[in-house]
C-alpha cells in the first residue's frame, strides 16, 4: 500500500496529505530539489505522463496540474509493484481540480481546508479491489531483504566466541535492539527490581509420577510458601475474588443472584435518557454538505458519493481515453470484451448473443448475484439488443451499457429519500382537514450483527437534518447492552443536533426482559402524547430460519403498526441474503410485508454488490438506503449507474 500521498503547490505548500506510514519530509523534499529545482532527471521522463523518481528505498510517482501550479505525489516502497498508482494519480488530479478549481484560484487557496478524505478513500478501495497488488513471491523477497539487512547491520553483540572441538556451529541471529545501532546509550534499569523468588505461575515444574520429580523450588511454591522480599507488588492478593453473576444451567436457563446488578438501563422514566454517568468523547462533527443537499423547498435529501465522483471523472476524460476504439478497456470492462467480435453493420440475432450473454451470466454470479437474478438481467439485456444494428465499437459499448442499465433499473426500481420525506410530511402535517396528525413510525429488522442500531442512528441523523422531532424506541429487550448502545447514539445525536440547531431526539426504553411488541406500542402512544414527529423502533436480531423467533414479528407488526418496515441486510453476506429477505418478508402476517432494504457495509465489498440485486429480485422490494461507513453521515441512496459500473467491472 501507499506510504503517503500529498497534494502540494509548486511553492511547497501542502494542501492535503494522507500518511499511512511516516516517511519523513526528506522523501518529498528530494523530489522537489532534484526534479523541480536542480532538474536532475533522465531525458525520457519528459515524455512520460506520470514520471517516477527514486530516493533511498522509496519510489515517488507524480503528476502536475500546471495551470493551477499543483503537484500530486504518491510515495511507496520500491519493492512493491503497485500497478494502479498511475491511475490513482490521474483520478485524484481530476477529482481534486474538479471539486476545488474555484477555491484554488483565490488568494487564500494555500490556507484553506480541503475536505478530500472520503474521495481519496473511495478511489483507493476501488483501485485496490480491481487491480492485484504485489505477488506473494515479491512480498516474500522483500521480507527476506529486510531480514538480511537486520542481520548484516544489527547489533549482534560482537563476534562469536571461538568454537570448541566437536561443537555445532551456532546460527547467526540478530539481537533485538531499540533505536540506532550506532548509538551506545545503555538500556535503563527498570524501576522495579526483579523479585528474588520467582512467582509460582512462572515456574516450570517437572513431570510428576515415576517419570519425573518436581524440583524443590517448584514444590515449595506449590505448597504456598511466603513470598520473599520484592514480591509484594506482584503477589498482592493471593485469595481469588469470587465473581458470581450468572450461572447457566444445562437446560439453557440462568440463575442470577438478586444482589448483582446486570441491568444498567433506567425503566423508571419512559422517554427519558439514561443517567449512567459514563463519560464518552464528543461525537465528530458531520458537515451536512458532505452527504446531502437541500432542495428549493428546504428539504434535506441524501446524495450518492459515487455519482459525484463518476461525474467528475467523466467530465475530465483525457483525449487518449476518448479516442480509444477498443471496448475491452472501456467503461464496462470485462462484459464489453464478450461482444468484441461483432463488426459494424451487423444486425444482432439471438444466436449472436447466446455465448456472450452466457459469459455475462457467469460474470454476474461471481459478483454475488443469485443465478435467477443473473438470468433475468441477461434476458433484459437480450431483449434490448436483439434486432439492433451494430455500428462502430463505441456504439456497441454504449448500447450495451444502456441495455444493462435499463434491465437493472427494472429489477432495482430504487426509491429515493425524497419519497420517504414526502410520506413523513403527509402524516405529520396532513393537508386534509379530516386527517389527524400523528407520528410516522419506522422500524428496522434483520439478522444478528448486520448493523440495525447503527443504520437506525444514521437514518435518525438524516431526519434531524429536516428538523423533525424523533423518538427512538429501544425494543431490543434481549441482547445485553442494546439499550445502552442506543443511549450512546441518542446522546451523540443530541449533541450534534444542538450544535447545528436541528430537530430534537429522545430515547424511549423500558429496560430488558419485557415484551418488545408492547414496548413498541407504548412508545408510539408516548410519541403521540408528546408531539413527536417520527418514531424509530429498534428490534432484536434474529435468525431468519428460526420459526419461534420469527413468529414474534407478526405480533410486533399488529401492535406497533409501523408505516415503514426496513430490513437491514449485509452487502457481504452472499446468496443467503435471498433466504433472509424471503423469510422476513413473510413474517409479519397476512397483508403486511417489508417496505424496503437498507444494505449495510457497502464500503467493505468493493465491486461485489450483487447482494442488493438478488434481494430485490427475490422480493420485488426496493433498496432505499446504502450504508457506506461508520459515521452518522455515511448513508446514501441507491444509484443505478453506480451499480452497473461495479457489476460490469472486471
Amino acid at each position: 500500500m501507499l506510504d503517503c500521498f500529498e497534494i502540494i503547490t509548486t511553492s511547497g505548500v501542502v494542501l492535503w496529505s494522507r500518511v499511512n506510514h511516516p516517511t519523513g519530509p526528506s522523501i518529498v523534499n528530494s523530489l522537489i530539489s532534484d526534479v523541480f529545482i536542480e532538474e536532475k532527471y533522465p531525458a525520457d521522463q519528459l515524455a512520460q505522463r506520470i514520471p517516477a523518481h527514486r530516493y533511498d528505498k522509496y519510489t515517488l510517482k507524480y503528476t502536475l496540474a500546471k495551470d493551477l501550479g499543483l503537484i500530486f505525489v504518491a510515495v511507496y516502497q520500491s519493492f512493491l509493484h503497485l500497478t494502479w498508482v498511475e491511475k490513482l494519480l490521474e483520478h485524484i488530479e481530476k477529482i481534486f481540480v474538479g471539486l476545488y478549481k474555484e477555491q484554488l484560484g483565490k488568494p487564500d487557496a494555500a490556507i484553506r481546508k480541503y475536505d478530500f478524505d472520503r474521495y481519496f478513500d473511495q478511489q483507493i478501495r476501488d483501485l485496490e479491489d480491481k487491480t492485484p497488488n504485489a505477488t506473494a513471491s515479491e512480498l516474500q523477497r522483500a521480507a527476506l531483504d529486510d531480514k538480511k539487512e537486520v542481520l548484516e547491520n544489527g547489533d549482534t553483540g560482537g563476534p562469536p566466541p571461538p568454537p570448541y572441538p566437536g561443537q555445532h556451529k551456532a546460527q547467526p541471529q540478530a539481537a533485538s535492539f531499540l533505536g540506532d545501532s550506532n548509538q551506545s546509550t545503555p538500556v535503563q534499569t527498570p524501576e522495579s527490581s526483579r523479585p528474588t523468588t520467582p512467582v509460582a505461575g512462572h515456574l516450570l515444574a517437572a513431570k510428576q509420577g515415576p517419570g519425573g520429580r518436581a524440583s524443590r523450588r517448584a514444590r515449595k511454591a506449590n505448597t504456598g510458601s511466603a513470598p520473599a522480599s520484592g514480591d509484594e507488588r506482584r503477589i498482592k492478593n493471593t485469595k481469588p475474588e469470587g465473581k458470581q453473576m450468572r450461572k447457566w444451567n444445562a437446560d439453557g436457563t440462568a440463575d442470577v443472584h438478586a444482589d448483582v446488578k446486570l441491568d444498567y438501563s433506567t425503566p423508571n422514566a419512559p422517554g427519558s435518557t439514561m443517567s449512567d454517568g459514563l463519560q464518552s468523547p464528543p461525537p465528530e462533527a458531520v458537515a451536512s454538505e458532505t452527504f446531502g443537499s437541500r432542495t428549493q423547498k428546504g428539504q434535506f435529501v441524501l446524495k450518492d458519493l459515487d455519482d459525484e465522483v463518476n461525474s467528475l471523472l467523466g467530465s475530465s476524460k483525457s483525449s487518449s481515453e476518448s479516442s480509444s476504439t477498443g471496448v475491452v478497456g472501456s467503461s464496462l470492462g470485462a462484459i464489453s470484451g464478450y461482444f468484441r467480435n461483432f463488426v459494424g453493420g451487423k444486425t444482432l440475432t439471438k444466436q449472436d448473443l447466446d455465448k456472450p450473454l452466457k459469459e455475462m451470466e457467469n460474470h454476474l454470479i461471481k459478483k454475488n448475484v443469485a443465478r435467477d437474478a443473473a438470468v433475468r438481467l441477461c434476458q433484459g439485456v437480450e431483449s434490448e439488443l436483439i434486432g439492433k444494428k451494430t455500428g462502430s465499437f463505441e456504439s456497441i459499448d454504449s448500447a450495451l451499457r444502456a441495455a444493462t442499465e435499463t434491465s437493472l433499473r427494472k429489477i432495482l426500481t430504487p426509491t429515493s429519500s425524497i419519497d420517504l420525506l414526502r410520506e413523513v410530511e403527509s402524516v405529520v402535517h396532513p393537508t386534509s382537514t379530516r386527517a389527524t396528525p400523528r407520528p410516522y413510525v419506522i422500524s428496522v429488522v434483520g439478522v444478528n450483527g448486520v448493523g440495525k442500531s447503527t443504520n437506525l442512528s444514521k437514518l435518525a441523523f438524516f431526519l434531524l437534518q429536516n428538523n423533525y422531532r424523533l423518538l427512538i424506541a429501544a425494543c431490543d429487550t434481549f441482547r445485553s447492552g442494546a439499550v445502552e448502545q442506543l443511549n450512546v447514539h441518542v446522546r451523540n445525536l443530541k449533541e450534534l443536533s444542538a450544535r447545528e440547531n436541528l430537530g430534537a431526539v429522545d430515547l424511549y426504553q423500558r429496560g430488558y426482559d419485557r415484551d418488545a411488541a408492547n414496548v413498541a406500542k407504548e412508545a408510539v402512544a408516548y410519541a403521540a402524547q408528546n408531539k413527536f414527529d417520527v418514531v424509530l423502533i429498534d428490534t432484536a436480531g434474529r435468525r431468519h430460519n428460526d420459526k419461534q423467533l420469527m413468529s414474534s414479528l407478526e405480533k410486533f407488526a399488529k401492535l406497533a403498526q409501523p408505516d415503514k418496515i426496513f430490513m437491514v441486510g449485509e452487502a457481504l453476506v452472499g446468496n443467503d441474503s435471498v433466504n433472509q429477505a424471503l423469510n422476513f418478508n413473510s413474517a409479519f402476517g397476512t397483508g403486511r410485508r417489508l417496505d424496503g432494504f437498507i444494505i449495510s457495509k457497502c464500503d467493505t465489498v468493493g465491486d461485489m454488490v450483487g447482494t442488493l440485486v438478488s434481494m430485490v429480485h427475490a422480493t420485488s422490494i426496493p433498496v432505499c438506503f446504502l450504508g457506506v461507513g461508520q459515521h452518522y453521515g455515511d448513508l446514501r441512496t441507491l444509484s443505478v449507474p453506480w451499480a452497473v459500473g461495479l457489476l460490469m467491472a472486471s
